[in-house]
């Protein structure tokens, strides 16, 4: 889970559903202090719950002046994001943004 110093990095699960949001918080919160990076490439399925969480961190991360990014997403993750009105595109990494 971790990359360079002071940075990890958050493999999501496939399907990031209701019963995988309180393990997703309990990850995030376990990774609080340091910058972030999350790998959504083998996102399948995502829910409103999941999205959520993910958005709230972001928001963590960017009262604590941290980094919090995605690196890599899955197409089923950025169509689910829009469709359900998640605008995430300040949270790509440079590379993945188009």
């Amino acid at each position: 889970m971790a990359g360079r110093k002071g940075e990890k990095t958050l493999n999501l699960a496939a399907v990031l559903d209701l019963n995988e949001a309180s393990a997703l918080r309990g990850k995030l919160v376990s990774m609080r202090g340091s910058n972030l990076t999350i790998d959504a490439s083998g996102v399948e399925r995502v829910g409103t719950l999941c999205a959520q969480v993910l958005m709230a961190a972001a928001r963590t991360w960017e009262d604590d002046k941290l980094s919090f990014k995605f690196s890599k997403v899955s197409d089923a993750f950025e169509k689910t994001m829009q469709l359900i009105g998640v605008n995430f595109d300040h949270l790509l990494s440079k590379e993945i943004r188009q």
